[in-house]
């Protein structure tokens, strides 16, 4: 009998992989462990920004701390479990692309995921840190108006562009002189 749930890419445990883990806080390598297992469990062709806004939601207090209220924090992760024992159901086996430039990735990753990850380690970087944070990552997912994580987050009641706002002004106090909680 043949497992519903499929392997790892290869890929997924190669130099890709190894250069991403260097650039990532050990949180955030935690979260993206998080999402891997999640998208592997419910299987899922590749991690998404949903997979990794889950992830982030369920680990990372500086994450949670930038949402309105605990309520509406409450509400979103009763979406997203939803979402991973039944309404993902028809997102599964296909590719989350927000229809910007063709992207190739490594094998895991949706090419809005894998585009996220990257502009979170750029985020790092005009912060002069060599490590991205989950807030890195949450304001990389939600900067695209078309990636799945904003799709559940406008499900959930989630203004996107209003947490985007919040993250950022967040990243302004801490100009030149901290981390942004990271």
């Amino acid at each position: 009998m043949q497992s519903r749930i499929p392997q790892q890419p290869a890929a997924e445990s190669g130099p890709y992989r190894a250069e991403l883990d260097a650039r990532l806080s050990a949180e955030l390598a935690s979260v993206v462990s998080g999402a891997r297992r999640r998208a592997l469990r419910d299987g899922d062709r590749q991690i998404d920004t949903a997979h990794l806004l889950h992830s982030l939601l369920e680990s990372d207090p500086d994450v949670r701390a930038v949402f309105d209220s605990g309520p509406q924090v409450a509400r979103l992760l009763g979406y997203l479990v939803q979402r991973s024992i039944g309404y993902g159901l028809r997102w599964q086996s296909t590719v989350e692309d927000s229809g910007a430039v063709p992207m190739v990735t490594e094998a895991g990753w949706s090419p809005v995921a894998a585009g996220a990850m990257e502009d979170a380690c750029e985020r790092a970087v005009l912060r002069d840190d060599s490590r991205a944070c989950g807030l890195d990552l949450l304001a990389a997912v939600v900067a695209d108006p078309q990636s799945r994580a904003v799709e559940v987050l406008g499900r959930a009641g989630v203004d996107a562009g209003g947490l985007l706002a919040r993250i950022e002004a967040g990243f302004d106090e801490y100009a030149g002189g901290g981390d942004a909680g990271c």
